[in-house]
């Protein structure tokens, strides 16, 4: 099922329209388990690990080649051996499909990263 969100694109979100239901939520969470609800299921957040500052250096350029190629933009905080990724549609003040075919799209960064 995560390769469902993985191979999708991120569509333009115009505001407008509602934000995932908390049962929508729980489906699409369950393709992207790493990551946690936040803000009464209107954010989803995961920090990762790594063994020095240019590891997640990298990991976080990664994140944000991916972000203008979906023009889809995660918060992010990262730091020595260590980042953390927050997703929110902000023109709709929830989650949105985008946030977790983002999320599965970092995760499989991620999983690039720390398999060599």
């Amino acid at each position: 099922m995560t390769e469902a969100l993985a191979s999708k694109t991120c569509t333009p979100c115009r505001g407008g329209i509602p934000p995932l239901t908390r049962e929508q939520v729980e489906l699409f969470h369950a393709q992207a388990p790493d990551w946690q609800l936040a803000e009464e299921s209107h954010r989803i957040e995961r920090s990762f690990r790594f063994r020095n500052f240019r590891e997640a250096l990298t990991f976080v350029q990664e994140i944000g080649e991916l972000a203008e190629a979906e023009d889809h933009h995660p918060n992010i905080s990262f730091g020595w051996g260590n980042a953390t990724v927050s997703l929110q549609t902000k023109k709709i003040k929830g989650l949105h499909e985008n946030d977790f075919i983002m999320a599965t799209k970092i995760d499989r960064i991620f999983a690039r990263m720390t398999k060599a």
